[in-house]
């Protein structure tokens, strides 16, 4: 059995592929490249594979990382404002709009 989870891009030419396949008859779910050029086009050495028995603890693991954990903090944040902080801006331009005009 072979199914195609999906896949993200690496670069121009390379694919990490998600997928649940049997391998010397035991299933697992492998985490590979996957390359495209014109010397070579298919899977390389580069990967993972975590066997069904070891499917639930390794599931545990990856649901156990928080969104919070993967920001990077070189990175700026994407433009993202909640509403408290739409609210404290409408606050702020009204008390600005209060004050008299010198």
């Amino acid at each position: 059995m072979e199914k195609d989870i999906g896949k993200i891009t690496k670069n121009d030419t390379t694919d990490i592929v998600l997928r649940i396949d049997d391998f010397a008859d035991k299933r697992g779910f492998t985490i590979r490249e996957f390359v495209t050029s014109e010397r070579y086009t298919g899977f390389t050495k580069s990967g993972v594979r975590i066997l069904a028995k070891d499917w639930a603890k390794f599931k545990e693991m990856v649901n156990s990382v928080e969104d919070t954990d993967m920001v990077d903090p070189a990175q700026p944040a994407e433009a993202e404002i909640s509403e408290e902080m739409m609210a404290d801006a409408m606050a702020d331009a009204q008390s600005k709009e209060e004050l008299p005009d010198y």
